[in-house]
């Protein structure tokens, strides 16, 4: 018989007796039962000898106290083919292998329950905290997550940098190496079994899990407290990292660095950094999304007639624009991949926006020439239309 249907078979239905069933009510429906089915009064019945089978599995089970109470707990948590556990369990909802955490049941054995012997009680003390009979294994820890900010300039930002950062964190206690007792040898918290974690009822008969109150969540407890970690195994440790920040990094933007946090304990994972980054203010140029952005001024007559605007880039040569003749102030155009670096690897554009430059005091053949132009455009009235419209509306 396979777990999966251990758990699915209603043996109480099998035997036709409620769940509250008394020990003795379940005998005495299997001894009638096994009668009416048994091989030797249906000899040749295919169906009866199954059923004898059938009936002979349920009362193994449910004539056992200990199986009848881990059937009764196995069918409240796993009857519905899965699992969510509670915090600390792994988060996310998933389905388990039955077989793996039943410790097998291929084939009948024993007295035909399926071989299941003890590993239902390991399953449900490993998860719950209930005793088990798998033994005692303290768990590795998770090192602590590490939050820190670094200021760039605008250029390091498009293009990327390596700074170092200096960053404090709780590391392994180096006078007890870890372990919270100075002389090396805690021992394993009794409240949860060195699992770090203690179940709490949420109805239903599902458990939750939280972080255990006498161990904090270690697992083990020290009976002769370390005198500089005071017995949490931990101690505030600084260090000085180069970090790589990527190119193209924004205002404000945080980055995670994984297993780059604090180291963590009995062999568990390190934590991560996350690095919060500020980006300063360039002179010249400003950013929108991946494209560089500048203002470039132009004269009047550059603007009027067109001609050729060199504008400068970000850390590269400067480009030549080509201004069509009448091109109006605040117009924008794009040279393309002078921007900043996408995550994919190529730029965004540079927008140059065009701004006519006004000069403050004209003198001599430039005054004469502009107020020849004045005279020869004197009918026209770039204001026309702005009133026809006010009119209008």
């Amino acid at each position: 018989m396979s777990t999966k249907d251990f758990i699915e078979k209603d043996y109480y239905k099998v035997l036709g007796v409620p769940k509250d069933a008394t020990e003795a009510e379940i005998k005495k429906a299997y001894r009638k039962l096994a009668r009416e089915f048994h091989p030797d009064a249906n000899k040749g019945n295919t169906k009866a000898e199954e059923r004898f089978k059938e009936i002979s599995e349920a009362n193994d089970i449910l004539g056992d106290p200990k199986k009848r109470k881990e059937y009764d707990e196995a069918r409240a948590l796993f009857g519905n083919g899965g699992f969510r556990p509670g915090p600390g369990a792994g988060g996310g909802s998933f389905n388990f292998d039955l077989g793996d955490l039943f410790g097998g049941g291929g084939g009948q054995g024993g007295q035909g329950s399926g071989g299941f012997g003890g590993g239902i009680g390991d399953v449900f003390g490993g998860l719950f905290n209930r005793g088990g009979t798998g033994g005692t294994r303290v768990q590795p820890r998770r090192g602590q997550d590490i939050d820190t900010e670094v200021t760039l300039s605008f250029t390091e930002a498009i293009e990327g940098a390596t700074v170092p950062l200096r960053m404090s964190s709780q590391s392994p206690c180096k006078a007890c190496s870890g372990t919270g007792d100075k002389n090396g040898t805690p021992r394993v918290c009794p409240t949860c079994v060195g699992t770090g974690q203690v179940a709490r009822g949420s109805g239903g008969g599902f458990s939750l899990t939280d972080p255990c109150p006498d161990c904090k969540g270690r697992g083990l407890i020290a009976e002769h407290p370390c005198l500089d970690c005071k017995g949490s195994g931990r101690a505030k440790s600084s260090r000085t990292m180069q970090v790589r920040i990527p190119a193209g990094v924004t205002d404000n933007q945080r980055i995670r660095l994984r297993g780059k946090g604090a180291p963590g304990e009995r062999g568990g994972p390190a934590g991560d950094l996350y690095v919060t980054v500020h980006v300063d203010a360039h002179p010249v140029f400003g950013r929108k999304d991946d494209n560089l952005t500048v203002t470039v001024p132009v004269t009047f007559a550059e603007a009027a007639l067109g001609g050729e605007v060199r504008v400068p880039t970000l850390g590269g040569p400067p480009v030549t624009l080509k201004l069509p003749p009448g091109t109006p102030n605040g117009r924008t155009m794009r040279a393309r991949g002078k921007g900043a670096v996408r995550k994919d690897g190529t730029r965004g554009d540079l927008l140059v926006t065009v701004e006519v430059s006004v000069p403050k005091d004209v003198t001599g053949k430039a005054r004469e020439a502009l107020q020849a132009y004045r005279e020869a455009t004197a009918e026209e009235d770039p204001r026309a239309e702005l009133f026809q419209a006010a009119k209008g509306a």
